[in-house]
Parts: C-alpha cells; sequence; structure tokens
C-alpha cells in the first residue's frame, strides 16, 4: 500500500492506495502555524488499526518551503560569490550578509586567479559573530571546476552547521539563478531539517518504517533523506499534486486546462496529451530567479474560503484574502462557500449562518439575496477564467517545453477543463456556462492531489561535461571526474551520464524498473587551434521523465469506477 499526503492552505488530504484502489481518504484542517502536526494527524488517522507492514511508501506534498518563502520567514543564511573578471556579482544579491571574494575560473575550469585564504577566514568570523549558521558558496564556473568552491567551504570548516556549495545544488552555467537556487537551499535548510527529523522521528516512535518521499515542483519525487541537501525542490509540489492527479484522467491527443479549486487558493496546470507543460527555466518565488525545476503552474488567491468582502464604491470584492472557515463552518466573514450554500448547491448543513452574511452584503449592495450569491459566485468563475486565458497567452509568447520535450511552435489550444478539489463538483456547470471549455471533474476529487503525490514517480537529472583536450569528464553535482582519451564521443558521454542518472535515481528512492531516461540537452563544439582540431567541447543533460509509478492505469480505472 502507499500513502500520499498533501499539505493544503485549508485542508491536509490523505489517501491509503492499495490493489482495490483506495483504502482509506481522510481530510485534517491544516494548521499552518504547526504543520508537522497537520501532518502527523493525517498520518494517524489514515494507519489507525492497519498492519504497517503493508505500507511500502509515504509520499509527502508540502506548502511548508513555499510559505516560508513567500511570507519572507527565510533566516539570515551567508552568501560567498565569486565571479572573477567581466561581471558585477552586486546585482545578484540575495541578502544582507553577501559577500564577493577574489578567485576565478575560467569557462574551461582553469584557475585564473586564486583564492584569498585570509580573506574567506575574515569572512568566516565575521558570519560567526553575527550568529549565521548556514552558509553558501557559489563561483561563476565551478560547474567546469569545482575547486575554488570546495576549498572555500574547507576554509570555512566546522564553524558553521551546513554549507551549500554551488555546484552541488545545479549543473546549469546560469550563474545569477545558481546564486538565488544556492541561497534558497541555504535559507530554507533549518526549516526542513526540523520536519525532517520530526517526521523520521515520529513514524519510528510509530513503527512505521517505510521510505518516505518528497514531492518536488517537477512533478518527480525524492527521498526525504536526500531531500536534506536539496530543500528548495519541495517548493510548489501542492501545484505538481494537481497536475499529477489529473494526468491519469486527461483526454487523448488533446491540450487540457487543470484546475484544483481549495479553500484558499486556485492552481492552474496545463497538459499536453497527459503530459505537463513544464517551466524550462526554473521557479521564479520572492523575488527569486531560481534552477529548480517546475511544472508550468500559476495559483491565484480564489479558493472556497476566500474572503467577500465591499470596496470604497460597495462593490463586491473576492480575496485576496482567507480570514478563517467559512460562517457555515463557524467562520465570521461571508465566503464564496456560504454564497454556494444559499445558491443550494452546499448542502447537508445549517446554512442559517451563511444566510446572515451574504444577506449583510446585498443590503449594503442594494440586491437581493439570491443575486448577491450568484454575483459572488460568477465573479469567482470569471476571475479563474480570465487567468487561464492569461496563462494560455503568456505560455504561446515562448517555445513551449513539456517535461517531454520542447515543442517548437506549438500553439496551446485547450478545450477542456479538468477539475480537482473540494468546491470542483459546484463550480463545474457554471464555470462551463461562462466559457468555451468543456468541464470534466477528476474521480475522487476531493483528494486527487493527494493520489497524484502518491502515484508520482522519483526524478533527477544529470549534466556531464567533457573537454578533450585538456583529457577529463566532470559531472560536479555528482562529484564524478574522470579522466578521458581525445576520442571520447558523444555517445561515450551519454553512456556516462545515462550510468550516473541511473545510481541517483535508485539513491534517491527509484526503483530501477520504473525508469524511463531522455536525453535533455546535447551539445558538442570542436575546439581549434592553428587550422587543426584540438579537441571536442561536450555537454549533454539527461533525466528521468517525470510522470506515474507503474501500475497507475489500472489505479484510474478503479477511481473512476
Amino acid at each position: 500500500m502507499i500513502i500520499g499526503l498533501d499539505v493544503g492552505g485549508t485542508h491536509t488530504d490523505v489517501v491509503l492506495l492499495g490493489k482495490d484502489g483506495i483504502e482509506r481518504a481522510v481530510k485534517v484542517p491544516t494548521d499552518e502555524s504547526d504543520l508537522f502536526n497537520t501532518i502527523l494527524t493525517g498520518i494517524d488517522k489514515i494507519t489507525a488499526n492497519i498492519d504497517s507492514s503493508i505500507i511500502k511508501r509515504l509520499v509527502l506534498s508540502t506548502t511548508l518551503i513555499t510559505n516560508a518563502v513567500v511570507q519572507n520567514k527565510l533566516p539570515e543564511v551567508g552568501m560567498i560569490v565569486s565571479s572573477g573578471p567581466g561581471i558585477d556579482p552586486e546585482y545578484y544579491r540575495t541578502n544582507r550578509f553577501y559577500y564577493h571574494v577574489s578567485g576565478s575560473i575560467d569557462h574551461r575550469g582553469r584557475e585564473i586567479e586564486p583564492i584569498d585564504r585570509n580573506e574567506i577566514e575574515k569572512i568566516a568570523w565575521d558570519l560567526k559573530k553575527e550568529g549565521i549558521r548556514y552558509v553558501g558558496v557559489v563561483g561563476k564556473f565551478s560547474v567546469r571546476n569545482p575547486a575554488h568552491e570546495q576549498n572555500i567551504a574547507r576554509i570555512l570548516g566546522n564553524l558553521f552547521d551546513k554549507i551549500f556549495t554551488g555546484h552541488r545544488i545545479s549543473g546549469s552555467l546560469n550563474f545569477p539563478r545558481r546564486i538565488a537556487t544556492t541561497h534558497i537551499n541555504a535559507a530554507t535548510y533549518p526549516i526542513h531539517k526540523n520536519f525532517f527529523d520530526a517526521v523520521k522521528k515520529t513514524l519510528k516512535e510509530k513503527g512505521l518504517n517505510v521510505p518516505i518521499d518528497i514531492l518536488k515542483a517537477d512533478g518527480g519525487t525524492m527521498s526525504l533523506d536526500s531531500s536534506i541537501d536539496f530543500p528548495g525542490h519541495a517548493i510548489f509540489s501542492g501545484p505538481a499534486a494537481s497536475a499529477m492527479g489529473a494526468m491519469p484522467f486527461a483526454p487523448d491527443n488533446e491540450d487540457c486546462i487543470v484546475l484544483d479549486i481549495g479553500g484558499t487558493t486556485t492552481d492552474i496546470a496545463i497538459l499536453i496529451n497527459h503530459v505537463p507543460v513544464l517551466n524550462p527555466l526554473g521557479i521564479s518565488l520572492g523575488g527569486y530567479k531560481t534552477l529548480i525545476r517546475s511544472l508550468e503552474t500559476h495559483s491565484i488567491a480564489v479558493g472556497g474560503d476566500s474572503a467577500i468582502t465591499l470596496d470604497n464604491h460597495n462593490k463586491l470584492k473576492i480575496g485576496p484574502q482567507r480570514m478563517g472557515p467559512a460562517m457555515v463552518y463557524g467562520g465570521s466573514v461571508p465566503t464564496i462557500t456560504d454564497a454556494l450554500v444559499v445558491l443550494g448547491k452546499v448542502k447537508d448543513c445549517s446554512s442559517s449562518k451563511s444566510y446572515d452574511g451574504i444577506e449583510s452584503l446585498a443590503g449594503k449592495t442594494g440586491t437581493s439575496l439570491p443575486e448577491t450569491a450568484s454575483t459572488i459566485f460568477d465573479q469567482a468563475c470569471n476571475m479563474i477564467l480570465s487567468e487561464i486565458r492569461d496563462m494560455i497567452l503568456r505560455i504561446n509568447s515562448k517555445p513551449v517545453y513539456t517535461i517531454h520535450e520542447v515543442m517548437e511552435g506549438y500553439k496551446l489550444n485547450p478545450k477542456k477543463i479538468l477539475l480537482i478539489g473540494g468546491p470542483a463538483p459546484y463550480f463545474a456547470r457554471r464555470i462551463e456556462e461562462l466559457s468555451e471549455f468543456r468541464i470534466g471533474v477528476v474521480p475522487r476529487w476531493d483528494v486527487a492531489n493527494a493520489i497524484g503525490a502518491a502515484i508520482a514517480r522519483t526524478t533527477c537529472e544529470v549534466t556531464l561535461f567533457a573537454d578533450t583536450e585538456q583529457g577529463f569528464t566532470v559531472s560536479v553535482e555528482e562529484g564524478f571526474k574522470e579522466k578521458v582519451a581525445v576520442n571520447f564521443s558523444m555517445s561515450d558521454a551519454l553512456k556516462t551520464a545515462y550510468s550516473l542518472l541511473m545510481g541517483k535515481a535508485v539513491k534517491r528512492g527509484a526503483d530501477a524498473s520504473d525508469l524511463e531516461m531522455e536525453i535533455i540537452e546535447s551539445l558538442q563544439f570542436n575546439m581549434v587551434k592553428g587550422f587543426c582540431t584540438t579537441g571536442k567541447n561536450i555537454r549533454v543533460r539527461v533525466q528521468v521523465k517525470p510522470g506515474l509509478i507503474h501500475g497507475y492505469d489500472s489505479i484510474a480505472d478503479m477511481l473512476t469506477v
């Protein structure tokens, strides 16, 4: 059996999947001030009276890291950056304790200027005096030769709790994004570490000794153990869970919108013939442009619990705040859910408080109770539709990337929307009436995110660089370097990269029989001196394709029934 758990802004959904589909599904309120206990409550409920030996995997999708970045609740960290001539790293300053130091490596990995040990030691003691515990170290061409980053890390020694080096965080040459990515990983580390330690300890006490995975922003998973060195990968795992949960139910050979309407936000993703659209560069979040791979998603502050207020002109205003639950469930401010109660869409509840809340708005706007509720609902639907259309235009203004390929010249033209999330059935018909789209509601829409997390495949990538003139091939992210002959070829590079990728994927928790590997970049240039070719410069990137674990078709069939 597999446990999938998705932390949303309002509810945390947990499912237990077995050979017959969903064995159990529970919802618990999300306490954003104590996400850890929220998760443990969900695990307690889903495993009650269950033999833990039959549980083979637990996958978590959490908003913990995303919230910390968005709310600017990150601890201060130190950043030591070495760029060499030609660029001012102050343009890429990430935080207060940001130091530009001497030393440089060129684009082929050759040392141009050594680091200054005295300079690094002074910075180390300055950071220590300020109480800094975590440090990021980034060199411009460290992906060609990580020696400077490694030496700086050695000089920093045991003065700090953890040091993040840019070459281990990403193999990309994008210097500004590698700085931002290293900073986010260093700054989110203590938050993720506390979560990591608490989850491991509690599951051990419960006797639940199973592999634990974290859902990543690209729709794949990585083991909780390996995530401790890459906490930034947990950003945007919630929207990724939406896309993965809808994948089995998307129409064949067609573009499709995935709409996850929750209590706090609505997340939008796009599928092309069952395959999610990818942001090829990386997440942009909290003012940082990173190298963290992500599905192309968009979140808006419209959900079932969005507060309904009046603006200065007594016009109805939806959100963006969530001020607690709907009045029908004990809240103090009318919400979209309360409007749905008045319209008779949400039933099996005591409706008097919802009527009182919407009536208070109706009196101030000079409209009837039903008119006010209808206006609120239509306004919410039209806000969502407007964001969908804008997202399609943004994606169509540039090359379209999916998790499997780049589709030059492709233009999205989705005709169908798949809805998931608690309020999905209530929105489905009205969105269809107000738009040009066909609407479908995913089976088990209420817990589809947790299902998506549970059945997502482990993913990762490897970047390999070879310089046959200098006689070496290197993958600095993986700590790999090997001598090669001058006749080392592209096919040799791919063979080596695939071998490294297989080992990395298995180490991160993948089942070797469940891997689909592919090339996502392959470049080769001849190096010429005196009209003679002296060697080749080769760069390749390979990945395990994001997707669903084997057997998802049968799970989808069971859910459809």
